[in-house]
Order: structure tokens, then C-alpha cells, then sequence
């Protein structure tokens, strides 16, 4: 039996699922954002401004969809180290925020809007602090208020196996933050996303660029471009692409394009853009893979799945050494035996 791990039937709409804009401390303006992502032959911006949420349906128009969202960020100020949270609203009329605090946190373009935000008024105000539970209490309070939660660039944040397997309930990682890698961290995370699926976490993987535009885009670290998400829906409607998303029907990529993606008869099989390497990971020490002979490419490949598995996932290499990733599939969800 034939079953698509990305939907067959829908369009592909590229995503930047990590943005900020003049509403904290991004360089450009929602509009301009906009502007500059089509241009780009991007269809959605998740504007993901510091600590508030502020909708943008404004310049949602037939070609183009603007999710609202907000980061959170909570740092220990003796070692630095930090954590940092996007929120998606899944319902287009989610517009309340979650862990809300009246008068702290806000910085850049965000004090001036505090007043458009709306949140709770029977709740007191939310004090973060730099703990696994009072990280894993913000995550279950925004789960259960309506929010697609993403955990971020860990390599920035200084973050290890110890703290990031602590958190609970968030739905996907960045395997890719371009924004850090443009500023010489090494936030392509693959070891880290398979530290949380080996330690118990059924998540997903996301590419972002998380840009803030401060530098002209002849500067070879211009942030923006550099991580996406591909999202594959039947339209351009705010939840049928929030829907897409809780399911996982998306990989994440830095330029290499998956076009199809199923099993059949215990075997996955992929279809991508010309690639000098295709890589099949399970959670156990068992890997295959698919290597273009020099001077050429590969374009799909076919690997056996086993129960012992456990799960696995797929990595995509184009000979600019750029990574396409899709999400881990598990085996016992696929009902391999």
C-alpha cells in the first residue's frame, strides 16, 4: 500500500516560519518584509516579533499569507545561556497572548505597541525564569491557548543536550537558523534534532532564516534567504496552512528541493532537486545512502525501512554542501513490522 508522507495532491508554498520586523528589533517594517519575501518567491511570512503578538491579516492577499506569531525568550543571567520560543497561532482569530506580562520584557519597536495586545486580565502577570519547568509551563500554556510552538537555535543559545531534552510540548526544532549562521554559529542542528527524537520527542523540523535585515543585501551575511520551510497544502488559507503544519506536512531546506515523498511495501522513496547526496537516519546505529558519482547527480532514491528502525528521516546535500531535511516518520505509526 502507497502512503505519501507529503501529501500528492496540494502545492508546495515556501515559509519563513522566524521573522522580526520593526515591531521589535528587525530593520524593516511588516509591508516591507513582505515585499522583499515574495520578491523571493516566498508565499507566507510567520512575523514572530519579540514578546508581541500583533496580527498583520492586513496584507494577507491571494498570493501572499502573514501567520501571526511572537518570540519569547528566557536567559539565565549568570551563564547566558538562553531559551528561545516561536508561537504560531493555529486559529486565525487566536489573538491572545499567552504568558503575558504588563509592564517587562519588551524591547526595540515593542514597547510602543503594548497596548494593542491582548491577553488574559483575570491572570496575573507571567514572570519567566530560566527553569525546565518554568520553560515547560510557558510551552503548555501556549499549547493549550491555541499556539504551533517551534524551540530555537540552540547553538546560540548556548544550550545542550541536558537542557533542550528537558522541554516538553513543543511541535518542531530548527534544524536550520539561518540568522545565526549569517552571525558564525553553527546552527544547522541535525545532531541535536536526533538527540530529542532518541530521547522520546515526536517532533518536527523546521528551516528559518529568524532575520532582522541590519545589514545591506550585497553583505554576504545578509540574513535573510537562507532557510525555509516548505509547506505543502491545498491553499493559501490561513488554518488549511496552520493545519498542514500540526500534521507536518512540510520539510525544511536551505536550497534543496524535495518533490515527493512516500512508502510502499516497507520501502520510502524520495524525489528531489539535482543532489550529490541522499541520506536515510534512524534512531539506531543503521544508516544508508545515496551518493552521485562525481561530476553528477542524484535525483530519488529507495531505502529499506525496518520495525528496529525505530524512526528515520531524510537528509538532501546539493553540491554546494546546502541541506534539505524532512521530519522524522516513526515506525510504529507507519504500522512497519
Amino acid at each position: 500500500m502507497k502512503k505519501y508522507l507529503l501529501p500528492a495532491r496540494g502545492k508546495f508554498y515556501k515559509a519563513n516560519l522566524h521573522c522580526h520586523s520593526t515591531c521589535s528589533d528587525g530593520k524593516l517594517t511588516p509591508e516591507e518584509l513582505k515585499e522583499l519575501y515574495t520578491s523571493h518567491g516566498y508565499s507566507i511570512i510567520a512575523y514572530t516579533d519579540h514578546d508581541v503578538l500583533i496580527s498583520h491579516d492586513e496584507l494577507t492577499d491571494g498570493g501572499f499569507l502573514a501567520l501571526h506569531g511572537f518570540e519569547t525568550e528566557t536567559t539565565d543571567p549568570k551563564t547566558g545561556k538562553t531559551c528561545h520560543l516561536c508561537y504560531i497561532g493555529i486559529k486565525k482569530d487566536q489573538l491572545t497572548q499567552p504568558n503575558w506580562h504588563r509592564s517587562a520584557y519588551l524591547f526595540g519597536g515593542a514597547p510602543a505597541l503594548r497596548d494593542r495586545v491582548k491577553f488574559d486580565e483575570t491572570k496575573p502577570d507571567f514572570v519567566r525564569e530560566y527553569t525546565k519547568e518554568n520553560v515547560n509551563l510557558m510551552i503548555k500554556n501556549a499549547r493549550e491557548a491555541g499556539y504551533f510552538i517551534t524551540y530555537n537555535h540552540p547553538t546560540w543559545s548556548l544550550e545542550d543536550f541536558n537542557d533542550y531534552t528537558a522541554y516538553e510540548g513543543m511541535h518542531a526544532m530548527e534544524i536550520v537558523n539561518y540568522g545565526c549562521i549569517a552571525e558564525s554559529y553553527d546552527d544547522y542542528n541535525p545532531r541535536e534534532y536526533d538527540d530529542m527524537l532518541r530521547s522520546g520527542k515526536r517532533i518536527f523540523c523546521i528551516a528559518t532564516d529568524d532575520n532582522h535585515n541590519h545589514r545591506p543585501q550585497s553583505d554576504p551575511r545578509y540574513d535573510s534567504f537562507g532557510g525555509f520551510t516548505m509547506i505543502k497544502a491545498p491553499s493559501l488559507d490561513y488554518e488549511t496552512i496552520t493545519a498542514a503544519l500540526v500534521k507536518g506536512n512540510f520539510y525544511a531546506s536551505q536550497g534543496p528541493l524535495i518533490k515527493a515523498l512516500w512508502i510502499e511495501d516497507g520501502v520510502v522513496h524520495i524525489k528531489t532537486s539535482a543532489a550529490v547526496r541522499i541520506e536515510y537516519t534512524t534512531a539506531v546505529r543503521r544508516c544508508e545512502g545515496k551518493f552521485a558519482e562525481p561530476g553528477r547527480s542524484v535525483t530519488e532514491a529507495q531505502f529499506k525501512v525496518y520495525p528496529g528502525d525505530l524512526f528515520f528521516r531524510i537528509t538532501v546535500t546539493d553540491k554546494r554542501g546546502l541541506h534539505a531535511n524532512t521530519s522524522a516518520y516513526f515506525t510504529d505509526k507507519l504500522g512497519i513490522e
